[in-house]
């Protein structure tokens, strides 16, 4: 498959077929600790790498008609899909962005009096300018911007871009946003620690009321719907010891991550185009470390912010992944330059065919 296959969501990228998934959390312990686990679910193998991105970036937002263009203000450590997008990372002030897949997403109409950047840099927008959440919101209502999605031709068929996005910082407080309808829905709480797949966001919420320790009745659910997965995410994180030490407190969320995985195989034959969790994400936001682990090696790898160079004019850096199944430990030192990955652009026939 080429690089331009498919794009888990593009992020978790991006499909709509209801059996493709993707967990996220996020947890602050006891002694304040605050991280974000991620499980990346897709139906086959994505070509994800790790990149270090340095400060002073020239962004163009990857759309034809009046693209938002902007210059990194802060570096970052990022995951991609097949490397033509951002899927998940964290910048070095903390914050940390999540693609997942959502079948409701309708990014609507293009309008050109907007500036419009493609789904492929959703993600990096966020982790180039922002330290907070608060600061990003606030910018979003000053100065709004229209996100553009396209297709892509995968083994699974053509596939449209499905998908919302969490933004945290490590003072924990999160938003979610996501488009429905084509209009832009966000849900900003520190209290909004979980976040699956369909239904949207508000859904998942009153869903979560109806089941023991959230206000209901109904018994943890097992099934591995988006909706179930949301609940015993939720009760999981909730119910979390406090950590004797660190190794304890990342052990916990990976423990979590891997109960709300998706198992190999396509075990319901109406759903032949089921996601298996391909890896997982942990992300230290006050410590500034980045942990990683694929599902087809038994080892964990991270790398630790603060080693790092993201000063501008550094050189762009990659950490091969893909079958890279030796790696272990601390992989700081194992980034090697490498020219820059082409962000997806929006097909310019799609965007025009659909501009007011």
């Amino acid at each position: 498959m080429g690089v331009r296959a498919c794009i888990c969501i593009l992020l978790s990228v991006l499909i709509v077929e209801p059996g493709n998934a993707c967990t996220r959390f996020l947890w602050k312990s006891s002694d304040q600790n605050t991280v974000i686990g991620r499980n990346m679910d897709w139906g086959e193998e994505m070509g994800s790498n790790m990149w270090l991105l340095p400060r002073g970036m020239e962004r163009q937002g990857g759309v034809t008609d009046n693209p938002l263009n902007w210059t990194s203000k802060y570096g970052s450590v990022i995951l991609t899909a097949y490397d033509i997008g951002t899927a998940d990372g964290i910048n070095e002030k903390g914050l940390v962005a999540n693609i997942l897949y959502l079948t409701e997403s309708d990014f609507g109409i293009r309008n050109t009096q907007l500036p419009g950047i493609s789904v492929s840099l959703w993600a990096q927008y966020f982790l180039d300018n922002f330290e907070t959440v608060k600061e990003a919101l606030g910018s979003l209502e000053a100065k709004p911007f229209q996100i553009q999605t396209f297709g892509v031709e995968t083994s699974m068929g053509r596939k449209e871009g499905a998908v919302h996005l969490a933004i945290s910082d490590k003072e924990g407080d999160t938003a979610v946003i996501e488009y429905v309808g084509g209009k832009a829905k966000i849900y900003h709480d520190k209290s909004y620690k979980v976040m699956t797949n369909s239904p949207p966001f508000d859904q998942q919420l009153a869903a979560l009321k109806q089941y023991q320790g959230f206000g209901g009745d109904k018994k943890l659910p097992g099934t591995t719907e988006a909706a179930d997965r949301f609940v015993r995410a939720a009760y999981y994180a909730q119910h979390l010891p406090p950590p004797q030490d660190y190794r304890e407190a990342i052990a916990g969320v990976f423990s979590v991550l891997r109960n709300v995985s998706q198992p190999f195989g396509a075990p319901d034959p109406a759903r032949p185009y089921i996601s298996t969790t391909r890896w997982r994400a942990v992300a230290d936001m006050k410590r500034g470390i980045y942990f990683y682990e694929n599902t087809l090696s038994p080892n964990v790898v991270w790398v630790q912010l603060n080693r790092l160079d993201f000063q501008k004019a550094a050189p762009v850096r990659k950490l091969s992944l893909v079958k890279n199944y030796d790696l272990v430990g601390d992989v700081t030192g194992v980034f090697k330059p490498e020219k820059m990955f082409q962000f997806q652009k929006v097909e310019k026939e799609k965007q025009l065919g659909k501009t007011q």
